[in-house]
């Protein structure tokens, strides 16, 4: 079992547990556990649909015997009047299983639409979107999944997995060559082979850690889109840049013109609406 899917079953059971607790009293009271229904995943906004291999993990894993068939995949634009896939077995299931997979559908669909939206915004140019860690606890991996769907990039799954050296990390480690050092002596010794990202606030951190070097990526936090030209042309294509901070779908563009390799944006995840969708008996 991968790392991917292993997650995606925790989420599975704890949202299964905390949804049907000891019974859905509800459907076990009026529906006989004979009855047999189909039900219609229908699209009710214009977005991009993301989640549908999800929802048949969903469905498998609460009820192996439900039956489901699509017809549109992640990926496809849709819109209102469209249906995604019917789902056929016992009435029971069908109802306990309809919030937990129009939770996770309506959320990855309205975060792969957002995402069309900024990917589209970069057309033409090499620049690349990246999703962030400002993401919904325990569901990260099928967020950034949805960001995947929809044309964007992820950066590091966690903090376990690329070493991303912040503000924070800088100023506690006592500046930023000693940040630096530490961070390839850590993976030294640890053996392993991780990328070194390091975060830089104005031009005088730029200018140190262009002396030092060792790192993979550079990221302009905060600076505007004049300042990340003058900082592309100072990195001179020797490290993959990012801009980062306060960056809106207005002037995402303007920050790709002044050639950055990739631009972060915390809102394809943290302040997504979910796409309008319904399942209904069919």
């Amino acid at each position: 079992m991968n790392k991917e899917k292993e997650l995606i079953d925790k989420l599975i059971d704890l949202a299964f547990a905390e949804d049907i607790g000891d019974g859905d009293h509800t459907t076990l009271s009026c529906i006989p556990d004979t009855e047999m229904g189909k039900s219609k995943l229908l699209i009710k906004e214009a977005g991009v649909l993301a989640g549908i291999e999800v929802a048949k993990e969903i469905f498998n894993r609460f009820d192996p015997t439900m039956k489901v068939e699509v017809f549109i995949n992640d990926g496809a634009e849709v819109k209102p009047g469209d249906v995604a896939m019917i789902v056929e077995g016992k009435v029971q299931s069908l109802l306990q299983t309809e919030r937990l997979m129009l939770n996770v559908m309506q959320r990855m669909s309205g975060i792969a639409t957002m995402t069309r939206k900024y990917a589209a915004r970069l057309e033409g140019l090499h620049t690349r979107v990246l999703d962030t860690r400002k993401t919904t606890p325990g569901m990260r991996i099928l967020e950034k999944m949805a960001v995947k769907i929809g044309g964007g990039v992820n950066h590091r799954i966690g903090l376990f997995d690329m070493i991303l050296l912040k503000d924070n990390h800088v100023d506690f480690a006592g500046g930023i060559d000693k940040a630096i050092t530490r961070a390839k002596e850590y993976c030294r010794s640890k053996g392993k082979s991780l990328k070194i990202e390091i975060e830089v606030r104005n031009f005088d951190e730029l200018e140190q850690v262009l002396r030092l070097g060792g790192v993979d990526r550079i990221m302009f936090d905060n600076f505007t889109p004049e300042q990340t030209k003058k900082a592309v042309e100072m990195v001179g294509g020797k490290y993959e840049t990012e801009s980062s901070g306060g960056i809106t779908f207005d002037t995402l563009r303007a920050y790709a013109e002044a050639g950055v390799d990739f631009i972060s944006v915390g809102a394809l995840t943290h302040s997504v609406k979910g796409l309008d969708m319904s399942f209904k008996a069919c």
